[in-house]
């Protein structure tokens, strides 16, 4: 009895065994169907695996496989930078004299063309001075004309026809500083642009160097963005850009690097660059932060599936098709990703099958038989980094 008992244990633990191996380890069924474990336990063998055996029959015994041809990708290096965002150009207009504001030709938020009088400071004084020196002015040309008349006549000197040329110079010097005394009461556009809040009310006395009005220009917008000294042999200006406002997740602008300084900071190993993008919507203000993307064509690598990287103690690997036989090939992952891998290897090119499935039983030299192939989700392409 207790024996008994002992072989119905022992025959428990290995229908046990026998359920785990053909449950997790699926490599194995080829091996129990050979022997004939499956048919003892009336277990049907999967489709897949039935076709593969038939496959194989047909064939020698070459392991049926399925393949992938390799691609080729260009991997880019891309390179993400914050930057700061100001206006074409901003001007900002100051009081050059102390007086009044008497008029006042200026909306908040309002655009103003170049040349428009857009502040005027009482002038009254500047005017009755320009009058003055110009009837000075007058006087000083008809005693001039009376003396050339005298000294062709003889009846006066060279000394005092000196003097009244003299006197006539003088004259025409104090209606030039009577015309710019007049003239730096009158304010007017420096450029073309849009007016900031404006803080002014006509009345309001201003003292000398005291700010009046902003403009700025921007129909075009300045970033200012650092990139890392490693892409200074790579950017040029003209380069194109792609910019996104933080503010709006959804905006993606195209524009152009418009300069680059000369100097690397050696605090950050930065350079500093300068893009441009057009402002057409007028949706861009300056100060804004902005989001630059540069990217730089880099070496061409070769582009496998991911389910063809196996891996060894020695690193990762391909199984590559070579005259019906599987060979191992070591490769150096680049670049890994959710559809395909990036990888080098001196013993693998572009158009070469790899095997993805059907690796379990494989040897160097095994003979296959790829009973699939798929094409590379991407023979060529780029990947940003």
């Amino acid at each position: 009895m207790k024996a008994l008992r002992q072989i119905l244990v022992s025959l428990a633990v290995i229908a046990a065994g026998l359920y785990v191996w053909i449950t997790y380890v699926p490599a194995a069924r080829p091996l129990l169907e050979r022997v004939g474990i499956l048919d003892l336990l009336d277990i049907e063998a999967p489709a897949e695996q039935a076709a593969s055996q038939g496959g194989s029959r047909s064939r020698g015994g070459a392991t049926p496989v399925i393949a992938v041809t390799v691609g080729e990708m260009v991997r880019e290096d891309r390179i993400t930078a914050i930057g700061d965002g100001r206006a074409r150009r901003s001007v900002t207009v100051r009081s050059n004299a102390v007086g009044v504001i008497t008029a006042l030709n200026l909306a908040a938020g309002g655009y103003v063309e170049e040349g428009t009088l857009i502040v005027k400071l009482q002038d009254e004084a500047e005017s009755i001075a320009l009058e003055q020196a110009r009837i000075q002015l007058e006087d000083a040309r008809t005693e001039e004309a009376r003396i050339k008349r005298l000294q062709a006549s003889g009846a006066t000197t060279e000394v005092r026809l000196k003097e009244t040329e003299l006197l006539l110079r003088n004259a025409e010097l104090s209606v030039r500083q009577a015309e710019f005394d007049l003239s730096q009461r009158k304010f007017t556009a420096p450029i073309s642009g849009w007016v900031g809040i404006i803080n002014l009310e006509e009345g309001d006395r201003v003292s000398a160097q005291d700010q009046l009005v902003t403009i700025t220009d921007r129909s075009e917008i300045l970033i200012d963005f650092r990139v890392p000294e490693r892409a200074v042999r790579n950017i040029k200006v003209g380069q194109s850009i792609q910019v996104m406002p933080l503010g709006f997740d959804d905006k993606v602008l195209t524009g152009e690097i418009s300069a680059i300084d000369t100097v690397v900071d050696r605090a950050s190993r930065t350079l500093l660059v300068q893009g441009r993008v057009a402002n057409e919507e007028d949706l861009l203000r300056a100060g804004m932060a902005f989001s630059v993307n540069l990217t730089f064509p880099g070496n061409t690598l070769l582009s496998i599936a991911p389910l063809a990287v196996q891996w060894s103690s020695d690193g990762p690997y391909v199984w590559a098709v070579r005259d019906g036989k599987a060979s191992q090939v070591v490769v150096k992952i680049v670049q890994r990703n959710s559809d395909q891998v990036l990888v080098s290897s001196d013993g693998l090119a572009a158009d070469d099958l790899v095997i993805t499935e059907g690796v379990q039983t494989l040897r160097e030299g095994s003979e296959v038989s790829v009973v699939e192939q798929e094409v590379s989700a991407v023979a060529t392409g780029s990947e940003k980094l």
